[in-house]
């Protein structure tokens, strides 16, 4: 069998990131062969690099020899030259580690990659193309250009959506046929079990952080970005927590870098009197052992096409409140996981929080329901079965 290329944007430890790590996962236990094309590199690359082979984009020539060498090479107007045959020079090198993958199929995991992928099109002109779409509106704009994406979805066989909003948004949007669209996810769920499962034999790191034991804790999670809400989570803990004076509540945002959002974040929960309330933690690789301690979890997401946090909630039997008209969250929340309230609503989402803080027994029904709900739609052996009868349709199309 020949190998599939997968195309990931960079090894950040955010959503579609992790969920290509998991697809690599269930790839290999199907022994499946597959090599890994990165534009960046990030903390998850050797996790990748454990199942796969891995190229990464050649990297942009910033020095030749060194500064006073380099300086002198451009006032002799030999520097330019050099640059530019170093550049061919890495370029050839990432070209033919790519020839030699013996790839049959290419698999473009996220709209971001489109760029990527246009230009090594010329290298696999000929193979059948998945492209795993994980993106609306918002994150289209942000993540690529119109001419790029456009070329990508000319040149995609099979759409792969993460859910049925997102279909939408490329059929009325884009044009692109719903014949040649699936809608699902890929997780591995045993290996999410398994880890939530081994993060709750841990000590409560909440203690490490000055949360007390009995603390109701409202999370949410996510890579940090106005598209994720931050900013409304802070102003729903100043609501909810206004309301709930009596209680321990804490609001517990994991995912936050240290830059200048966190430094406003953190003026605003100063100015409010709720440093002591609220805690963003940076990105982490234990982010089960906060997760797993959550009692509600608020997704403040202005969009969100279908959010492996909302699944990793819901696996840790943990509610979900949510925006309607920010992405899928709500076809899997409905209105026994969790709740569903207005676009932007925070007055609405604060009063639904408070309901789950005063009803234990409806918050243990909320998140067992949601569970069963991820276990009996995301089969991660139907999720690949799935997957794999589209990469041999293709293939078997191709020959």
């Amino acid at each position: 069998m020949k190998k599939i290329l997968l195309i990931g944007h960079d090894a950040n430890r955010a959503g579609a990131q992790l969920v290509l790590l998991q697809m690599l996962h269930m790839l290999k236990q199907r022994n499946v062969p597959t090599h890994l094309l990165l534009g960046d590199g990030g903390p998850l690359e050797a996790e990748y690099r454990q199942l796969t082979t891995v190229s990464v984009w050649p990297r942009p020539v910033e020095k030749l020899f060194g500064r006073r060498i380099d300086k002198l090479l451009y006032l002799l107007r030999i520097g330019p030259w050099l640059h530019r045959r170093e550049e061919n020079r890495r370029w050839q090198i990432f070209e033919d580690e790519l020839r030699a993958q013996n790839i049959g199929l290419v698999m473009v995991n996220t709209i971001t990659n489109s760029r990527l992928y246009r230009q090594i099109q010329p290298l696999v002109a000929r193979l059948p193309v998945i492209l795993f779409v994980h993106e609306l509106e918002m994150s289209i704009r942000m993540y690529t250009q119109p001419d790029h994406l456009r070329f990508m979805l000319d040149h995609t066989d099979r759409l792969i959506a993460v859910s049925k909003a997102v279909a939408r948004h490329y059929v009325d949007m884009y044009g692109f046929d719903p014949a040649q669209i699936s809608t699902f996810q890929l997780i591995d769920i045993p290996a999410l079990l398994q880890k939530i499962e081994q993060a709750r034999q841990l000590p409560d790191v909440m203690l490490q952080h000055g949360i007390p034991a009995n603390a109701l804790i409202i999370g949410g999670c996510g890579n940090a970005e106005w598209r994720k809400g931050n900013d409304l989570f802070n102003v729903l803990a100043r609501q909810v927590i206004n309301d709930h004076s009596e209680r321990p509540v804490y609001f517990v945002w994991v995912g936050m870098p240290r830059n200048h959002l966190y430094e406003d974040l953190m003026l605003d929960l100063q100015k409010a009197g709720l440093s002591d309330r609220v805690l963003l933690i940076e990105p982490t690789p234990e982010v089960f052992r906060y997760t797993t301690r959550f009692d509600i979890f608020a997704l403040c997401s202005r969009e969100d096409p279908y959010p492996l946090v909302v699944l990793e909630a819901a696996l840790s039997e943990t509610p979900v409140v949510c925006f309607e008209h920010a992405g899928g969250a709500p076809e899997l929340v409905e209105t026994d996981g969790g709740y569903v309230v207005p676009y932007l609503d925070t007055v609405a989402m604060a009063s639904r929080i408070g309901a789950l803080i005063e009803d234990a027994t409806q918050r243990r029904a909320m998140g067992q329901t949601l569970r069963r709900k991820v276990i009996e739609r995301h089969s991660s052996d139907r999720s690949m079965d799935s997957f794999m009868a589209i990469v041999d349709q293709l293939t078997t199309t191709a020959i």
